[in-house]
């Protein structure tokens, strides 16, 4: 009888579904408030791990303009900071956010500072590394993401934010209307 209470229990017990979509997920806020990606349902999502102190950081610039130039159109453009390769983001929240305003002029949303790669990967990096086969291997690696929340493509650090691969790959994905 036993057996059986505690097999009717589990059968009972609600089980969480899995992720389907990035707007599944919320991020910290730089701002101390919360980043809901279901807000950006509709929109395309260029997700990108940042660090203030990397060979990669002027990268801010471009990340900056293409989100200058394509927001009207659709885009919304995430920096995600991660402490994760070289202790190139040592810096709080506070410090985070001053220095891409005083240095680059950000205004894009940013996430707080988390952990983007390994076991302690933020759930949604998790998601990621499962819809594409990729994770970060450095600082300034990018995901583009559809409207409809699924991932479509990852671009490594290398690929600057005018690059016209990437350029084109999230033109593709922009909303039409």
């Amino acid at each position: 009888m036993r057996y059986a209470l505690i097999l009717l229990l589990f059968l009972m017990t609600p089980v969480a579904a899995e992720p389907q979509t990035a707007h599944d997920f919320s991020l910290p806020a730089i701002d101390g408030k919360n980043l809901n990606l279901a807000d950006y349902h509709g929109k395309a999502l260029l997700v990108v791990n940042t660090a203030s102190y990397c060979g990669f950081t002027k990268q801010y610039g471009g990340l900056q303009a293409l989100w200058q130039n394509y927001r009207d159109k659709g885009l919304i453009v995430l920096g995600v900071p991660s402490n994760d390769f070289g202790g190139q983001e040592p810096g709080n929240k506070d410090e985070i956010k001053e220095f891409c305003s005083v240095n680059f002029d950000i205004d894009f949303p940013m996430s707080d500072k988390i952990v983007v790669k390994g076991n302690a990967a933020h759930p949604f990096y998790k998601w990621l590394e499962a819809e594409t086969g990729a994770t970060p291997k450095w600082n300034f690696h990018k995901f583009l993401i559809a409207p409809n929340g699924r991932a479509v493509r990852d671009f490594s650090s290398l690929t600057k934010p005018q690059a016209k691969k990437l350029l084109r790959a999230v033109e593709a994905v922009l909303p039409q209307g």
